[in-house]
């Protein structure tokens, strides 16, 4: 068994297509598949489910997959560990954040790039499931991300931030001069929420049920521009971090409130898989990323 065999593996897992996968490792099809022939027979097992097109792994296979993906990153750690040794940290770090956390990656990558000017980072916004799933199949080295609200599996965290929420809305409407909300109150509203499939609003519908509402938004969106600037529309709030005004201002006529009873966080952190000894740069990232001690701001928001 050879490292490329478990290589050529794993690319027909993520493509899911014979040639895509030989073309993704710079080979011809036919390499590839009788490299993944002879891992079947050194292994005595079927991996590849037979057909005229790529099917899917066998049972066998998804487990000689998973193993497959642990060896890939423990020998891309190896590199990472020696070449930390002859010539400081160099290669890719990859940094999967929750749409939410995105205006805090600046804050963490910047001082990392300046102190480690010979990696290159690459950043993905991604759901929090996807960033449990990729850092489960190594394909993530480090993920920012809800460290409290639903259960995080076989990583090492490390909080960042507490996220405050607040309602948006037009500054000429009915709660132009409103301070503060009730969660309550902002229930009544015609809201613009995030997507079902994100974290933040699995969170915002938590809090409305525990003080007996279940509100159904007007709008819906996966965006957090369009959170945002939906708040400019007469008739329609939004609710966001209290982070994202506090690091962008507030879209052009409109107000933020921050919401009260309860006035509830969530914290959010760095997560990295769950292995000895941890990957060279996803260990730099995580000690030199300090905990953002939570923003004093005043109830009007800044624009």
């Amino acid at each position: 068994m050879i490292i490329k065999q478990l290589v050529y593996l794993d690319a027909l897992a993520r493509e899911r297509h014979f040639r895509r996968a030989a073309d993704s490792c710079a080979i011809s099809q036919p390499t590839l598949s009788a490299a993944i022939a002879q891992l079947e027979t050194e292994l005595g097992v079927m991996i590849v489910k037979r057909g005229r097109r790529f099917i899917g792994l066998t049972e066998e296979g998804e487990v000689v997959l998973a193993y497959a993906r642990r060896i890939l990153a423990d020998a891309q750690a190896m590199k990472e560990g020696v070449a930390e040794l002859r010539s400081g940290l160099r290669g890719t770090l990859r940094l999967g954040a929750i749409p939410t956390a995105l205006p805090l990656v600046a804050h963490i990558t910047a001082p990392f790039s300046r102190k480690y000017p010979g990696v290159k980072l690459t950043v993905l916004s991604l759901t929090s499931q996807e960033i449990q799933s990729r850092i489960d199949n190594f394909e993530l080295d480090v993920g920012l991300t809800y460290l409290d609200n639903e259960p995080l599996t076989n990583v090492k965290p490390k909080p960042v931030y507490h996220e405050a929420y607040v309602v948006l809305f037009r500054d000429d409407g009915a709660n132009a001069h409103a301070k503060t909300m009730t969660w309550a109150d902002a229930a009544q509203l015609d809201l613009c929420l995030l997507t079902p499939d994100m974290q933040n609003r699995r969170i915002i519908d938590g809090i409305f049920r525990s003080v007996g509402h279940a509100p159904t938004p007007t709008i819906e969106t996966n965006s957090i521009f369009n959170l945002c600037t939906h708040a400019a529309i007469p008739g329609i709030a939004s609710i966001v971090s209290r982070q994202l005004v506090d690091f962008f201002g507030l879209p052009p006529g409109t107000r933020a409130a921050p919401l009260v009873e309860p006035a509830t966080t969530r914290t959010i952190g760095l997560i990295v898989a769950d292995r000895d000894p941890a990957p060279p740069l996803a260990r730099a990232l995580f000690a030199m990323t300090e905990f953002v001690p939570d923003t004093a701001i005043e109830g009007g928001m800044r624009r």
